[in-house]
């Protein structure tokens, strides 16, 4: 695999990365016994997971930085690659493992992933917990990249050919030519922009016009300031992830119902979450601003960062769980409708025609409690069942890191039929993350359950109107 410079996108993880807030995202896999009933050996899922690396060379590559800082890193070939200095065996308990594994931040001398292997999970479980630097994957390629050493049958195919060799390391004056070569690159792109939009056909400057719009109201809500929280302050090194897990079918039932969608469903039961907490500790209830993650993944895209963002009030002060899951609703249509993460997504992108400097200032501002309070991601999973060396897939729960002053950020992948949601939290500001991710399935079950309740207010209803959806009526379950 060629080298590769990072993204605009892709290195903005790494200037936002601090020696107390990680930029790795994550996941914690649990498998079922297989048939026979015994797990394999570790040397067996090392050697497992080593075979399948050809399918993604990525991770045989390291960070070269760029002498002076001239230009964002490129991937180079790791000349001193070894499966075992990436994959490793620990023993349990699951849960202060995973804590442990996630309280340190990746090495950016090789390829920055690892896999853990939770010897003491449980006897009718294994554990593997695995990282990789945001820098790297996003949400939607970490859960991709997990399935290429999974496969859709309990028997695993014979192995691939892999004959890969390390390409010789690129010089530190090649590294310079190549920074500045590119460096020129994006400025003239940035130039051409106004030039391109000002010759273009009508249609095509209507359609630029269309593109200014959508990034003027993308950015018109994210420069909104995010009110003050407990959940928004100095973070320590320590990490900790809770977790639960609920029928998908359960989710899916209240969007029927409703007439909503499941990340509407996964948003409101968050806010229900974190609105309890709110109630819990005396603190006065008011909508947090969250960031929720959107993909922008084209097929052929597989490494790197292919996402969006959007900007939601969660409406913790709203005390109906249907109120709540229609005030979500109302808001998450209008920035459909308003082709706010296509804005989003073209603002990220005229951005890395802009000098490093001005890059890093955006990602700073960007990652700030200012904009934001927290980061709930929906991350679709594998939705047919998988299989590691005969061993059946149970359930994946994420990890969404944590920006500077982020004390939360709450991540729901779906697998197979499974929907699994994991808290993940600041240790020492936020240890209650048990209890959030506990509030989460109440959340869920009072949603299932509001079908008794008496609907929507005629104010509430308003309300939502007045944001700019309608309120569907309910259909029978």
């Amino acid at each position: 695999m060629g080298c590769t410079r990072l993204s605009g996108l892709d290195a903005s993880f790494l200037s936002v990365e601090t020696p107390t807030a990680h930029m790795h995202v994550g996941w914690v896999a649990v498998f079922s016994p297989p048939a026979d009933g015994a797990f394999p050996a570790f040397e067996e899922l090392r050697d497992h997971i080593g075979r399948r690396l050809a399918r993604a060379p990525r991770y045989r590559q390291k960070l070269a930085p760029v002498p002076f800082g001239l230009n964002a890193p490129e991937w180079v070939d790791d000349d001193s690659f070894a499966v075992d200095r990436h994959v490793f065996e620990a023993e349990g308990p699951l849960s202060r493992l995973v804590d442990e594994v996630m309280s340190i931040p990746l090495r950016r001398d090789r390829p920055l992933w690892e896999l853990w292997v939770c010897s003491e999970a449980s006897e009718d479980q294994l554990a593997i917990i695995g990282k990789a630097h945001h820098c790297m994957v996003d949400g939607i390629a970490a859960v991709e990249l997990g399935s290429l050493l999974l496969d859709a049958t309990p028997e695993s195919p014979a192995p691939e050919p892999d004959d890969w060799r390390p390409a010789p390391s690129p010089s530190g004056e090649r590294l310079v030519l190549r920074g500045m070569r590119d460096l020129v690159s994006q400025q003239l792109g940035l130039a051409r922009w106004p030039m391109r939009a000002a010759g273009a056909p009508a249609n095509t400057a209507r359609q630029t016009a269309g593109a200014a719009l959508r990034i003027g109201r993308a950015l018109g809500h994210a420069v909104r300031a995010a009110p003050a929280s407990s959940i928004n302050g100095a973070l320590s090194p320590l990490r900790r992830l809770a977790w639960t897990q609920r029928p998908l079918d359960d989710l899916q039932k209240v969007k029927r119902t409703y007439g909503t969608t499941v990340n509407d469903v996964m948003l409101a039961a968050v806010t229900g979450a974190i609105r309890a907490r709110m109630i819990r500790r005396g603190e006065y209830l008011t909508p947090l601003k969250a960031m929720v993650p959107v993909n922008v993944r084209s097929p052929g895209d597989v490494l790197g960062n292919h996402i969006s963002f959007v900007f939601a009030d969660l409406p913790c002060d709203e005390p109906d769980p249907l109120g709540r899951l229609y005030r979500v609703h109302a808001t998450m249509s209008q920035r459909k409708r308003d082709g706010e993460p296509e804005g989003a997504d073209l603002a990220l992108k005229a951005a890395e025609h802009t000098p490093g400097v001005v890059q890093h200032a955006i990602s700073r501002i960007v990652a700030s409690p200012r904009m934001f309070n927290l980061v709930v991601s929906n991350i679709p999973g594998p939705s047919e069942p998988l299989y590691m060396l005969s061993c059946p897939l149970q359930a994946v729960y994420p990890v969404v890191p944590l920006a500077e002053e982020h004390a939360v950020s709450i991540g729901m992948t779906t697998v197979h039929k499974q929907a699994c949601f994991g808290v993940y939290a600041d240790r020492a500001s936020l240890p209650d993350a048990h209890l959030v991710a506990a509030d989460i399935d109440h959340s869920i079950t009072e949603l299932l359950g509001a079908g008794s309740q008496v609907w929507l207010s005629r104010r509430q209803a308003a309300d939502v109107r007045s944001e700019g959806a309608e309120v569907p009526s309910p259909v029978p379950a």
